[in-house]
Parts: structure tokens; C-alpha cells; sequence
């Protein structure tokens, strides 16, 4: 799970449907129930409170947007009125909004998640008119020598398309699989030989794309391999 703190008061997250899955839910009842829905928010608010130190304490505004690879999560702190009578929300434009104060959690946890469930049935809808995806991933690595000698140590597909970033401190190798005819077997073969020298990382493409710089934005192997010679 990625976690970004924006101010005191608010936090950012975004958690992969495998992620999810490795949390032991199923990625189609965090829409469909609500308990299980909740369970998984605070499971992960207690991993953002351990990080950031950002304990939920209080009412929460709660923005969840549903996206193609997983969830993206803004959580704020609301700050009740002078009065006490009512919650000072942003609104999506960072305006003050005002809630009633006796408006429970839950059906503000309730609300932006099943709003984003239309969103994930269009979503669905369009995974099934489409083929099926091409394999991604994206490998770590903590030291670019390490993707040097990965460079000389494998041949680059030219059915597998290879983008290096650096972000944070760390390079990552995002890699897509093209050829919709490579056989599983060859995929893996190819994965164990990437995996010998990076570790696989749960970093998407769209962050690396936001937040990273681009390092090779195209069959990046071979361009470490041409400007990197090893003796």
C-alpha cells in the first residue's frame, strides 16, 4: 500500500486489488458489503496510523475513487463548528462544507463506497468487451548497478516492453508483455531471470508516470545495456 500525507489533517492511499486480495478480501464484496467494506478501511487505517502516525480519531471525511488497478483513498479530519452543531467538510474544490454533526462514520463510509460502485460496474463492463490484459509488472531496485548487470545478464522480447523510473531514492522497471501468443511458461522463465537482480514491487505505472522521472521511456534494457558497458 502506497501512502502520500498531504497536510496534518489528511492522508492519501492507494491499494491494489491484489493487494486486497492478499488481505484475505475479495475485490467485489469491498462494493457489495458493507461490513467486509469497513473491515478492510480500518485494516487499512491502522497500516496509514503506524506510518504516518495519523489516528482516526473523531469524524472523517472519506473519498474513495475507484480505479483500474485498485483503490485510490483520501481520509480528512473533520473539524467540528464553533457551535458544535455541524462538520466542516471539503468539498472536491477544498471548500468548507457543512454536515450534521450527529451524521455517523459508517454512512459516510457507506456513501463513498458504493458511490464508486457504479464506477466499478462501468469498469467491469469495459474489462469484458476487451480482450484479455497483457501481463505488467514493475521491479524495485536499490542501487542502479543492479540494472546494469541485469542488462547484460538478459535479452530483452521484443514482444516485452521495458520503462525505467526513478522515484524516491529507487529505480523501477515496469514491463509489459506484448505478444499475446507468449506462452505462460516463457513469461515466467523470463520473470525469474528480472526477479534475480530486483525485487517486485506493488508501485503502479500511473504513480511512476505522476510522480517519477522518467529515466528510459522505451526498451529501457537494452538503452542501460548500450550506455553502460560492462568490462
Amino acid at each position: 500500500m502506497e501512502i502520500e500525507r498531504i497536510n496534518e489533517n489528511t492522508v492519501k492511499f492507494y491499494v491494489t486489488y491484489q493487494d486486497v486480495e492478499q488481505r484475505g478480501f475479495d475485490r467485489e464484496e469491498i462494493w457489495y458489503n458493507r461490513e467486509r467494506s469497513e473491515q478492510l478501511f480500518w485494516e487499512m487505517m491502522d497500516e496509514v496510523n503506524d506510518q504516518e502516525n495519523f489516528q482516526a480519531d473523531g469524524p472523517l471525511w472519506i473519498q474513495v475513487q475507484a480505479m483500474d488497478k485498485g483503490l485510490e483513498v483520501i481520509v480528512t479530519k473533520a473539524q467540528v463548528s464553533q457551535d458544535g452543531q455541524k462538520l466542516e467538510l471539503p468539498d472536491e474544490e477544498g471548500k468548507a462544507i457543512d454536515v450534521p454533526v450527529d451524521e455517523k462514520l459508517e454512512s459516510l463510509l457507506d456513501d463513498k463506497f458504493h458511490d464508486s460502485e457504479e464506477k466499478s460496474k462501468d469498469d467491469d463492463d469495459e474489462d469484458q468487451e476487451e480482450s484479455d490484459e497483457p501481463l505488467t509488472f514493475t521491479l524495485k531496485f536499490n542501487d542502479f548497478e543492479d540494472i546494469i548487470q541485469l542488462s547484460h545478464y538478459v535479452s530483452p522480447e521484443d514482444s516485452m516492453e521495458q520503462r525505467l523510473f526513478h522515484f524516491e531514492d529507487r529505480y523501477y522497471l515496469y514491463i509489459q508483455f506484448t505478444d499475446e501468443n507468449m506462452s505462460d511458461e516463457v513469461q515466467e522463465n523470463i520473470l525469474s531471470q528480472l526477479m534475480e537482480y530486483g525485487h517486485e514491487s506493488s508501485l503502479t505505472i500511473h504513480r511512476l508516470e505522476e510522480y517519477g522521472k522518467v529515466i528510459f521511456a522505451e526498451q529501457a534494457l537494452t538503452s542501460v545495456k548500450e550506455y553502460f558497458p560492462v568490462e
